[in-house]
């Protein structure tokens, strides 16, 4: 199995080896897995549950005080699943894997999504708050009201754009996912590129890539599908590198992409100060 696994593209970590360490042994569990699909999900679950990554446990809260988690995957023979604004899931890959695999539906979303996941067994009702997100977001000090009153508020404050992703391939299947908690101080319910097929997650009989960075623009320039698609012409490296330029040139914007094709081969390019990956 070919792995590889980012942690986000973004500001320098305050523990990068840390970080670093966590990626490798993600990767390298992932490749013990026997299918594409079960490989990226083992990759990222370490990371969901990792406040020093923006997916579950840690990640970003909205205006609200919410932190809501979405995620998409997408197999190379046209299969997939995403979920969204999501409360209480941390392994939000999982819930999109089984929506992929278990319903006639492609993207579930908000509480109804979570109802879903608890039907299927997966874990939710989890606090994804730490003493440090808590404590930052009160340092925010968000208005009290509905979104009319925190829009000038999210204005000024929404930032970030870490996210988790992985693609893996054993040489004949290929599946590539995205698992995030969005950026800081969005509007309570945004959604970003993350559980958007061709945005933040793309895979076909090219290759798969995984996108992270500033949503918004990510969604509109379609990053990971644009990634996938060069690869009719250049290798994973080029093809990572050709993408974030054209995205940088169309938007302005800041973000980063993993690329894999069905020989192992990876890419790997961001336009931000760090980016975190693993390969194995």
């Amino acid at each position: 199995m070919h792995v590889i696994v980012h942690g986000g593209a973004g500001s320098p970590s305050d523990s990068p080896a840390a970080r670093q360490e966590t990626l490798s042994d993600a990767a390298e569990r992932a490749t013990g897995t026997d299918r594409p699909m079960n490989a990226v999900l083992t990759a990222l679950r370490p990371l969901e549950s990792n406040p020093a990554f923006n997916a579950g446990v840690g990640g970003a809260i909205q205006s609200d005080g919410e932190v809501r988690t979405d995620a998409g995957l997408m197999t190379d023979d046209g299969q997939a699943g995403a979920v969204c604004a999501m409360s209480g899931v941390v392994h939000a890959a999982d819930v999109a894997r089984t929506v992929g695999t278990e319903t006639p539906h492609v993207l579930l979303a908000g509480d109804e999504a979570v109802d879903f996941a608890a039907g299927m067994g997966i874990e939710t009702g989890q606090d994804l708050t730490t003493p440090e997100t808590r404590q930052r977001y009160a340092d925010a000090d968000s208005p009290d009201g509905g979104p009319a009153n925190h829009l000038e508020w999210v204005r000024t404050h929404f930032s970030g754009t870490d996210t988790v992703g992985a693609v893996a391939t054993d040489g004949d299947r290929l599946a590539a996912a995205t698992s995030t908690a969005g950026r800081w101080f969005a509007l309570a319910g945004r959604v970003g590129d993350v559980p958007q097929i061709g945005a933040g997650f793309y895979a076909d009989d090219r290759g798969g890539a995984s996108a992270t960075g500033e949503g918004e623009a990510i969604a509109r320039f379609g990053l990971a599908r644009r990634a996938v698609d060069l690869l009719e012409t250049y290798g994973p490296r080029q093809a990572a590198e050709e993408a974030i330029a054209a995205f940088e040139d169309t938007t302005g914007g800041r973000a980063g992409v993993i690329v894999l094709d069905h020989a192992g081969h990876t890419g790997t390019e961001h336009n931000t100060a760090a980016m975190q990956t693993a390969t194995r």
